[in-house]
C-alpha cells in the first residue's frame, strides 16, 4: 500500500462496516469527502453527520472538500452546454488551492495512513474523483490507487488503460501520442458522466444550490 500517495473510493451502497473494513485494509488515515452535497438519502450512514463519528470510532479522520473539489460547480461559466466542464474547473484558483490544501493534509496524515478521496459513484470512471481530482493529482506526480467495489485496488495506469478502451482506443499505454489520446479519452468520458443541468436556468439553479 505504501506505493500509493492517495486512494479513492465510491461509497455506493456498501454497508457501513464493510466500508470501514476496506479503509482499514488499505491503511486509510482520513477520508477527503469530495461530494458537493455530502448527503445520502438511500444510505444515510454516508451522510456527513453520520459518517464523521462512524469513521472516528476507527481512528479515521473526516475532511470536507466538497466546496473546493466537488463535481457540481456553482458558476454557470464552468458549464459547457449544461455539462460541468472538468477542464475549466481544473484551471480555477479555488480548485488548485483545494489541491494544495489536500496535499498539506496528506502530509499531516502520513505516516499513520493515507488520504482517500470519497464520492458516491461505484465506478471510478463514472466519477469526478477520478476524472477531475484524481487526474489533477496524478499530473502533480502523485500515485493513486482506486479502491473498487469488490475491494480490489486498481492503479491509475490500469484505470487509464480502461479509459482508453472505453473510448474505443485499443492501443496500449506505450503507443505513440499517449498524452493526447488520454486527454481526448478523459474529455469524452467527462462529457458523458459529469453533472449536467438544462440551459441557463439550470446553470443558475446549480449556482444557487447549497
Amino acid at each position: 500500500m505504501s506505493a500509493f500517495d492517495f486512494f479513492t473510493i465510491g461509497h455506493s451502497n456498501i454497508p457501513a462496516d464493510r466500508f470501514v473494513a476496506r479503509l482499514r485494509a488499505a491503511g486509510i488515515g482520513a477520508i477527503a469527502d469530495v461530494r458537493t452535497t455530502p448527503f445520502s438519502r438511500f444510505c444515510p450512514w454516508f451522510s456527513a453527520k453520520s459518517l464523521k463519528p462512524l469513521l472516528a470510532r476507527d481512528g479515521i479522520g473526516y475532511l470536507p472538500y466538497g466546496a473546493a473539489l466537488g463535481g457540481r460547480p456553482q458558476s454557470p461559466q464552468l458549464y459547457c452546454d449544461g455539462v460541468a466542464d472538468y477542464e475549466a474547473m481544473a484551471r480555477q484558483g479555488e480548485f488548485q488551492s483545494g489541491l494544495d490544501r489536500l496535499v498539506a493534509d496528506a502530509a499531516g496524515v502520513h505516516p499513520h495512513g493515507r488520504i482517500c478521496l470519497m464520492c458516491a459513484e461505484r465506478e471510478p470512471l463514472d466519477c469526478h474523483r477520478c476524472l477531475l481530482v484524481g487526474r489533477a493529482l496524478a499530473a502533480r506526480g502523485f500515485a493513486l490507487g482506486h479502491i473498487l467495489y469488490d475491494g480490489a485496488i486498481e492503479t491509475q495506469a490500469a484505470t487509464e488503460q480502461r479509459l482508453l478502451e472505453l473510448a474505443g482506443d485499443r492501443h496500449d499505454l506505450f503507443a505513440a501520442g499517449l498524452e493526447e489520446r488520454i486527454a481526448a479519452a478523459y474529455r469524452r468520458q467527462a462529457r458523458a458522466v459529469a453533472y449536467r443541468v438544462k440551459g441557463v436556468k439550470g446553470a443558475r439553479a446549480a449556482q444557487e444550490k447549497p
